[in-house]
């Protein structure tokens, strides 16, 4: 788990994007003396992306950061979920938010792929 995170954090600033925060439930809950499975939010995005999906949409503004989620399996492997963002901002019906979430997609793809070696 703490291996994939690491990649993924590495991923994305290989791949120019910004790791914009973090939330773990896990990490706040050892901090209460408490062991849970890990897991962790990534929350990736860039401002020049922003920018352009805010001009596209301000409704928009509530999906990013996009996220990456990291999850600690039972046998002590780890997991990564995503949405593309394709898929993320595809209920807006917007043809601008579809064009930039189509060059999202294959940096996210490329981030994950990166930290997982596939």
């Amino acid at each position: 788990f703490d291996a994939l995170a690491a990649r993924l954090e590495k991923a994305i600033e290989a791949n120019k994007m910004g790791l914009v925060a973090q939330a773990s439930a896990s990490r706040g809950a050892v901090a209460r003396g408490v062991k849970i499975r890990g897991n962790l939010v990534l929350m990736v995005f860039r401002n020049d992306y922003a920018v352009r999906m805010l001009a596209a949409s301000v409704p928009a503004g509530v999906e990013a950061p996009l996220r990456i989620y990291v999850t600690e399996d039972a046998d002590a492997k780890a997991s990564v979920t995503w949405r593309a963002p394709t898929a993320v901002f595809a209920h807006y019906g917007n043809a601008e938010l579809n064009a930039l979430a189509r060059e999202l997609d294959p940096i996210i793809e490329k981030i994950i792929r990166d930290a997982s070696g596939s």
